[in-house]
């Protein structure tokens, strides 16, 4: 008998993957890839880092580079930046390649819009990543706080660039859930396909590949001029032949910046990798990638969704 999930409580590893359509068997030791010499990340305990932290803990605020383990942590924080991770840190969904918590959320933080809003000011940020956990609880799949956070924001910095790294709104109420974005649009709207659609039962359960490339599509429709982004996470079992077709799927849908980068196991609970991408492999994809029209693209091991983000809409926003 499967026991009630608690208002709050935080399913991590086996008890979050236990239930999706794909099981996930951990690999015996002897089995799972070696990191190979160019996945490198930053040592993430330095003063900036620390201050940083204590900055976010005191305005009750979450960054996605915490809750999902972000390899790049290190280096972003050092930097003072971060992707803001906005309607709380327990996801509805049970997506195996991340390490964000599944759970039945609580309740929204009403004064978060306005927390967020006077972080970001008082950090002094040029460019901001917005993005949030799948929120299928709510009506508007949280489309309206995340405009709230993109308003209250803007009025605290007026000269700031906004990306907002979004859900997919669950398909039914995805055109409802951009009219209410589009209340206060965003510099760059970013939704991941994550990766190509023979592994979307076991990587995105819970999704579909064509709601979330048509999502992206009316962003041209509500929102016209608003570049959009997505990107996707090598080495989990698809062909190059099948990435180079989930590119050209991209371009069809007027997709307009690309993040290609090498997934990582959180844990032995999670997706396992299938394949370490060389740095050739990947630079070998940007070719691809800008032949097909991309305006730009980020490619490489370490790259992730918001990594750069601010240099690589530099030249667009």
């Amino acid at each position: 008998m499967t026991r009630a999930i608690i208002q709050g409580e935080k399913l991590r590893g086996e008890a979050k993957t236990a239930r999706i359509p794909v099981k996930i068997k951990p690999q015996p030791n002897d089995q799972v890839l070696r990191k190979p010499a160019w996945i490198r990340a930053q040592f993430p305990g330095s003063a900036k880092v620390i201050e940083l932290k204590k900055v976010l803990r005191e305005k009750k605020l979450k960054t996605v580079c915490e809750e999902a383990a972000c390899p790049n942590l290190g280096e972003c924080f050092a930097k003072g930046t971060a992707t803001f991770l906005v309607m709380g840190d327990i996801c509805t969904r049970r997506c195996p390649f991340c390490d964000v918590a599944h759970g039945r959320p609580d309740a929204l933080d009403e004064h978060e819009p306005q927390h967020l809003a006077e972080t970001i000011a008082q950090m002094g940020l040029r460019y901001v990543v917005i993005t949030s956990v799948n929120r299928d609880d709510l009506r508007d799949g949280g489309a309206q706080h995340i405009m709230r956070c993109v308003a209250a924001t803007r009025a605290a910095s007026p000269d700031i660039k906004i990306e907002i790294l979004t859900p997919d709104f669950r398909g039914r109420t995805r055109q409802d859930a951009l009219k209410i974005l589009a209340q206060s649009p965003p510099d760059v709207f970013n939704h991941n396909l994550e990766s190509v659609p023979r592994l979307y039962r076991q990587v995105r359960p819970g999704a579909d590949y064509k709601v979330s490339l048509q999502l992206l599509r009316d962003v041209k429709t509500l929102m016209p001029g608003i570049p959009t982004k997505s990107g996707i996470m090598l080495g989990l079992g698809e062909s190059t032949d099948e990435v180079v077709q989930t590119l050209k799927d991209m371009r069809e849908y007027s997709i307009d910046m690309l993040t290609l980068g090498q997934y990582l196991q959180p844990g032995k609970h999670h997706l396992a990798v299938e394949k370490y991408y060389t740095p050739e492999e990947f630079k070998e994809l940007k070719l691809v990638a800008e032949s097909l029209g991309f305006s730009n693209v980020a490619s490489g091991p370490m790259v992730r969704s918001s990594y750069h983000a601010d240099l690589q809409a530099d030249h667009i926003v």
